[in-house]
């Protein structure tokens, strides 16, 4: 959610179950926007949000000239005071799959797993950030815009998708570093763009069915949820 929409997204991601309150909004919102000029970031983004036994996690990443390859996370307590988020590591990487606890919102805390090794939390937050962004963060086709160059900056022209495409898989594309080869994703559209269509397809995914599409009554709102991440959420307002 970038940092002109929280505000005005509150309406919308009643929709979902949990949402942040007003006041938390506000104080995000001014937050990020220090945090936005302090490290000259072209965009700043909220992340999302993750629940803790003592104290939640908020998470946000901001970047400079490249939206996939420049990206920096930060997250925080108490959406005023932000930390920089590791990389995840190794042992991260290792133990977090099997961590069935809930976060206690203590960075500092270690968990043992299997009476072998101790896992930081911090360490866990980073992991678990990496995994949920590079498996269930997603974005319209469109959206973004590889140049000539190679730099991925978005597409100042997208006003967003049609209510027809929004309801096809096919109109949604991972946010990550592609991990399919370039001509798999060119060639799986007859209307390819190669500016466009480099980024992985959610209709791609295995296996089949691993996304869920939800149109409210009104047929204004389209909700995309990963089946497997389901507090990862994507929602788009109708263009027309």
């Amino acid at each position: 959610m970038n940092l002109d929409s929280i505000l005005g997204s509150l309406e919308s991601s009643g929709h979902f179950g949990h949402i942040i309150s007003s006041e938390e909004s506000i104080i995000l919102h001014n937050s990020l926007l220090i945090l936005q000029n302090e490290n000259h970031f072209r965009r700043i983004f909220f992340w999302g949000k993750i629940f803790g036994a003592e104290k939640d996690y908020y998470v946000a990443y901001g970047y400079t000239r490249d939206v996939l390859h420049g990206r920096t996370f930060y997250y925080s307590m108490n959406c005023v005071k932000w930390g920089l988020l590791p990389q995840p590591t190794k042992n991260g990487l290792m133990l977090t799959p099997l961590c069935s606890t809930k976060f206690q919102g203590d960075p500092a805390l270690k968990r043992k797993q299997a009476q072998i090794k101790k896992l930081k939390e911090e360490d866990r937050l980073a992991t678990i950030i990496h995994l949920v962004t590079d498996e269930a963060a997603v974005i319209p086709r469109g959206a973004l815009f590889r140049r000539p160059d190679g730099v991925i900056v978005e597409n100042l022209s997208f006003e967003g998708l049609s209510a027809l495409e929004a309801r096809e898989i096919k109109s949604f594309l991972h946010l990550r570093k592609p991990t399919q080869k370039w001509n798999t994703n060119l060639l799986t559209r007859e209307d390819y763009n190669y500016a466009m269509d480099f980024l992985d397809p959610l209709d791609l995914e295995i296996p089949e069915g691993c996304w869920m599409i939800q149109i409210t009554a009104a047929e204004d709102l389209i909700i995309l949820k990963s089946v497997y991440w389901p507090g990862m959420i994507f929602f788009s307002l109708s263009a027309y």
